[in-house]
């Protein structure tokens, strides 16, 4: 199977990368974070203007008709540098709004989140749920919404929220109608706990099938920002061993060690792999079941391999690995997340075989 990107999926990933190491070093991101924003509304707008968040959407609303794999480089670049920005948020709450919208509220947010005036977010998980997605107790009567949603990524940034509710329900709703408690996550995203008191929402198409199809989605843009993030584990302790002295050696000399960094590089080719194929399988699956097979075993690799490099670059990084003024050691808390996100491998395997 090629691997290789297109022409203009590497010029894009390529221009993504030269714009996170011009304006997003890792002293910026640390202001970045520590902002009452939590993000940066510069970056934000340099990203729409390259077109980031018009590209998986209709044409005909201003985006791009792109897919995941036409995403994933730009996630394999955030992953390198540790974007905080909430674009995969966005995407998906976008999305869900391009396939069970009406035309009029397609009209009224689609062209706003591709020209990056709306960010959204989409909020699914409740108290207690962990990843079954169709453990949801929020409750609609009509139009109006209560319940709670719990660790919503981007929350405090949207401006509209994508709801679920009982029985595959959705609905979007204004953010200022909300309650939210936000939080920084570990990996210092910005999430918020929601509270639906009678929240009012417009109503999507689409149940439960269509959560399934977008959480897949998101699984696999989160296995390619995991394929990033790897990469950039491997080429940093690569680095450390080459310049880290001992004996009056640089360690990098010491064959035990290059073994080691030998099995971390296989271990990212093999995530990298298996990402594209959860982003090609997202794209042109010929079935459901197809998709969630290939994503599944996508995720049941990156998390596994995930912890691996993580915490093997973290040890030959020595005590210095875990502190604060490494890279390394927020790449180790962002690809601890990832492992988890939208399914551990416990929870894939298990969906794996009852596939």
């Amino acid at each position: 199977m090629n691997f290789d990107y297109s022409e203009e999926q590497q010029l894009l990933a390529d221009s993504v990368r030269r714009l996170l190491q011009k304006d997003y070093e890792f002293e910026a991101r640390k202001k970045t974070v520590a902002s009452k924003e939590g993000y940066s509304p510069a970056i934000w707008a340099k990203l729409a203007e390259m077109g980031l968040t018009a590209l998986p959407l209709p044409s005909e609303h201003g985006g791009f008709g792109g897919g995941a794999v036409d995403l994933m480089g730009v996630m394999e670049a955030f992953g390198e540098a540790l974007v905080v920005e909430p674009l995969v948020p966005t995407i998906l709450g976008a999305l869900l709004v391009a396939k069970g919208g009406s035309a009029e509220l397609k009209q009224s947010i689609l062209p706003a989140v591709a020209e990056g005036r709306m960010k959204l977010a989409f909020a699914h998980a409740e108290p207690g749920s962990r990843y079954d997605l169709k453990a949801v107790k929020t409750k609609a009567s009509g139009a109006k919404l209560d319940g709670a949603k719990s660790a919503v990524l981007g929350a405090p940034m949207a401006d509209k929220l994508v709801v679920s509710a009982q029985g595959g329900g959705l609905f979007v709703v204004d953010a200022k109608q909300v309650k939210q408690q936000a939080f920084a996550t570990i990996d210092e995203m910005r999430a918020a706990d929601l509270v639906l008191n009678g929240a009012e929402g417009i109503p999507l198409q689409g149940g439960l099938a269509l959560i399934e199809e977008i959480a897949d989605f998101a699984s696999a843009l989160a296995c390619a920002e995991a394929a990033g993030a790897m990469k950039f584990a491997c080429d940093t302790t690569l680095e450390y061993l080459k310049t880290r002295k001992q004996f009056g050696v640089p360690i990098g000399t010491f064959q035990a060690l290059q073994h080691r960094i030998v099995d971390l590089y296989i271990a990212q080719e093999q995530a990298r792999s298996m990402a594209c194929l959860a982003c090609s399988k997202v794209d042109a699956a010929e079935s459901p079941t197809e998709r969630a097979r290939a994503v599944s075993a996508a995720k049941i690799k990156i998390a596994d391999n995930a912890r691996l490099i993580s915490q093997e670059a973290v040890q030959l990084h020595g005590g210095m690995g875990m502190s604060d003024e490494l890279k390394i050691s927020h790449t180790f808390r962002r690809l601890t997340v990832l492992g988890q996100l939208y399914g551990d491998a416990d929870h894939h395997l298990e969906r794996f075989a009852s596939l």
